[in-house]
């Protein structure tokens, strides 16, 4: 087989972060420009992000929230109205101080989170209970001038949906900031085959302005986190600072509660980090562009392109995203060009084949090869991309579960992977926790684990164990 593209892969075990940059070029994800931390998108990744949109933007409108499209520029003064918020986010913005040749009389932002607007226009658009809810989402870019930058995982341009509702209760707010993690966890679980650890996140931790952040948590092949979708609560605070008041069915004036959810193309990023090999992507199918491809064996023979025509019709009839791929380039070649881009089957059909009516099939996720009959290709290869995509599910959560570790101490925090661990609440012990092991805390799971227990810092009681690990 040839390996024209895997001979330039480093070794996963040997450079994880070589082998991941290595990887989207390869695969041809993605393709770097002059602009520094910015990338292209090239098609292929496009066409998984487009299957990603779909499944979320389908979940969006199944409960409720409508698509809108809001600037990407925002005044300085604006951005300056939520104190909290901006401070956060001041290291990262990305100026605009020019139109044109002429300088502006106050500068703007490119958003690199789209809350003030959103409250701008809520502010003119919310009188009473009767306005309320609120539910949208955007589509669109951020920028955020990040120092240290990586294809899909963290750049200076975020490729991403952003969700922003406005309530009149607190309880019906916090219903749908949780409603939206549901949300997003269901689409790593079933879409991307990966399993998530879902809690909120510390005082420290959580986005700026927000009383609460919830998160889930993936865990990449490596043993790191990768923060995967956050949806926050902000109660009122925006709301108050923007002046943003409504009648209520009482004819008091209150203000509303607000809250903002975001994922972006860092999915994919996980995606390729919790399922890849050293032949490069393993993509689960339900989210694969191409499911199966055909390879036409000797397809110079009569009649073997026809059988692979009529094949990719019975494909596509069974609802099978798949094609044939009729480059004169040899087998071997093609071989390694879709392991690399981790298509989940490729079925293999030459004269030998056809004569007693069998094709011959290659997974992807195991490499094993089965030999099946032409007349069953409708009934089997649905079934085969189900096995896959579970198959792939349940090897990243067994990587999950072997490599979450239970520790009393900092000391037992001495190897990549989840550690859940005692601790008392206060900053300063989670600062210690990172200072002396080097992991973040990633989140206070829903359900207490392990209650009553004593701070792995300072030994004063403790509640529950908390998830830390180092992260992307």
């Amino acid at each position: 087989m040839s390996t024209h593209n895997v001979e330039q892969i480093t070794d996963m075990n040997v450079d994880f972060a070589q082998w991941y940059t290595d990887v989207v070029k390869k695969a041809e994800l993605i393709d770097y420009t002059s602009a520094k931390g910015f990338i292209i998108m090239r098609p292929y990744c496009y066409a998984i992000w487009e299957n990603i949109v779909a499944k979320l933007d389908g979940a969006f409108k199944v409960t409720g929230h409508e698509n809108v499209l809001f600037p990407p520029l925002i005044p300085e003064s604006l951005l300056q109205k939520e104190k909290d918020h901006v401070v956060g986010f001041a290291p990262e913005v990305a100026w605009v101080t020019h139109g044109g040749s002429e300088e502006l009389t106050e500068r703007m932002c490119y958003r690199p989170t789209s809350e003030v607007l959103f409250c701008e226009h809520w502010a003119h658009m919310v009188q009473s209970w009767r306005d309320l809810p609120k539910l949208y989402n955007q589509w669109c870019t951020v920028v955020r001038w990040e120092k240290t930058t990586r294809p899909l995982l963290r750049g200076r341009e975020l490729v991403w949906q952003e969700g922003h509702t406005i309530h009149a209760t607190r309880d019906e707010a916090m219903q749908e900031t949780l409603q939206m993690l549901d949300v997003y966890a269901d689409m790593y679980e079933n879409l991307l085959a990966m399993p998530v650890v879902k809690g909120i996140k510390t005082e420290k931790e959580k986005f700026a302005g927000a009383v609460n952040t919830y998160t889930i948590e993936c865990m990449m092949h490596d043993g790191q986190a990768l923060q995967s979708g956050t949806t926050h609560y902000f109660g009122d605070g925006f709301c108050k600072a923007f002046d943003i008041t409504f009648s209520d069915r009482d004819n008091t004036l209150k203000h509303p509660h607000q809250t903002s959810w975001g994922l972006t193309t860092r999915s994919i990023g996980g995606m390729i980090m919790t399922h890849g090999d050293n032949n490069g992507l393993v993509l689960p199918p339900r989210v694969a562009p191409t499911q199966a491809v055909i390879i036409p064996i000797a397809m110079q023979k009569e009649g073997v392109l026809d059988a692979c025509q009529d094949l990719l019709k019975t494909l596509q009839t069974a609802g099978v995203r798949a094609k044939i791929d009729t480059d004169d380039r040899s087998p071997g070649w093609k071989f390694a060009e879709y392991e690399m881009k981790g298509i989940p089957l490729r079925i293999e059909l030459g004269p030998r084949d056809l004569a007693v009516g069998n094709c011959v099939l290659a997974r992807r996720d195991n490499g094993e090869k089965a030999t099946i009959k032409l007349a069953d290709i409708a009934t089997q290869i649905p079934l085969m991309l189900e096995e896959i995509q579970q198959s792939l599910y349940n090897k990243a959560l067994a990587n999950l579960t072997a490599r979450t570790y239970t520790v009393n101490n900092l000391q037992e925090i001495d190897k990549s992977g989840f550690f859940l661990a005692h601790w008392c609440g206060e900053r300063t012990c989670e600062d210690e926790v990172t200072k002396v092991a080097g992991v973040k805390s990633r989140c206070i799971p829903f359900e207490p684990i392990d209650a009553d227990g004593k701070c792995i810092v300072c030994s004063k009681p403790s509640a529950t164990r908390i998830y830390w690990a180092t992260q992307y």
